[in-house]
């Protein structure tokens, strides 16, 4: 009896904000080991990576990197186990990171130059945190911060979207190098948990005071030394009050702009502030810097498996529930990293 793969494909653009009409289930058959070519390798996957910049592919528009193609698998950061395997690196029963996308098994050729397929070790690190705190976001977080804000001791670093996977762990990073951490989030129980659980000292939540002058001010209270470092992941008027926040030769890290996912125009209310202050402001796409992996892995990996680093994780049920999780996941109903749990 063959086994049955279940995937989710991107159907159709978005016109303005996603929808699950813009997703599509379908079938097809699971390879037997004589049906796979030399060095492919059968992963069934246990869990799959829902995260932002995913909304920016499903445009027909120019970026960073090509639209994701319709009719196609949707992408997505994976892990899970190797259940069939004619490459010699990999045997089933390893338990590997990938870019699976959002499907239950996936065939991976690993004698293809680029091919993102690593083996992980679970013995002190959950398999999951390869998708958040010790994979791709955490990385991320370590890079923009590490290498473009390289924040001293003593100095204030803001991050918004705080309680996400990589706000999360900016803040204990920047934490840990003794550093005074802001956090913004949306809603009184994230930002408990970034200032009680994360050891942030302060979190603004943008949700209780939506009118920007009323934003600025808390944050104000909460920065009363300015700001000298800032990880941006949302934009709009979250940035212009940090803009107004911001020390003479601060640094400024753009990682996401979440607020503009959907068209909507993002204008900078005092972009003069950049050249006023002589502000360092860096955009960058982590897959563009993977010399910094091994390194930002290892320190993760560590501080992870030593209970130094914390995170939190959001578990949708199923591949059916990917498109709902990733839609939630735009509007903030997460809480902490969002997955997919698929076995």
């Amino acid at each position: 009896m063959s086994i049955i793969n279940h995937q989710i494909l991107l159907a159709s653009r978005p016109q303005g904000e996603a929808s699950v009409d813009n997703f599509k289930l379908v079938e097809s058959p699971v390879p037997t080991l004589d049906q796979l070519a030399d060095g492919q390798v059968l992963v069934r996957h246990h869990y799959l990576s829902l995260d932002p910049y995913m909304r920016g592919r499903m445009n027909d528009s120019k970026s960073y990197a090509e639209p994701h193609a319709l009719g196609t698998v949707m992408m997505g950061g994976t892990v899970g186990e190797v259940l069939l395997s004619k490459h010699p690196k990999f045997v089933p029963g390893d338990m590997v990171l990938g870019m699976g996308g959002w499907q239950e098994y996936a065939v991976v050729d690993a004698n293809v130059r680029g091919v993102m397929l690593h083996k992980v070790d679970t013995t002190h690190i959950p398999l999951s945190a390869y998708l958040g705190s010790v994979g791709m976001p955490g990385v991320t977080a370590w890079y923009g911060l590490n290498k473009i804000i390289q924040p001293k001791a003593g100095e204030t670093v803001v991050v918004s979207a705080a309680s996400g996977a990589v706000g999360s762990v900016v803040g204990q990073l920047a934490k840990a190098q003794g550093c005074r951490v802001v956090g913004v989030a949306g809603g009184p129980d994230k930002c408990r948990y970034v200032v009680d659980e994360l050891g942030f000292d302060a979190c603004v939540d943008y949700k209780a005071h939506p009118d920007p002058r009323a934003f600025y001010k808390a944050l104000k209270e909460a920065t009363p030394e300015g700001i000298d470092g800032y990880f941006e992941n949302v934009g709009g008027m979250i940035l212009d009050a940090v803009m107004l926040r911001m020390n003479a030769f601060g640094r400024m890290a753009m990682c996401g702009m979440i607020a503009g996912y959907n068209g909507e125009p993002m204008p900078l209310q005092n972009p003069a502030l950049i050249l006023v202050n002589r502000l360092k402001v860096e955009g960058f796409i982590v897959s563009e810097h993977t010399e910094v992996w091994p390194e930002a892995t290892l320190t993760l990996g560590t501080m992870v498996a030593t209970g130094q680093l914390k995170f939190r994780e959001s578990v949708a049920q199923g591949i059916k529930s990917a498109p709902e999780a990733f839609l939630g996941l735009l509007k903030g109903h997460n809480f902490g990293k969002q997955l997919v749990k698929l076995i």
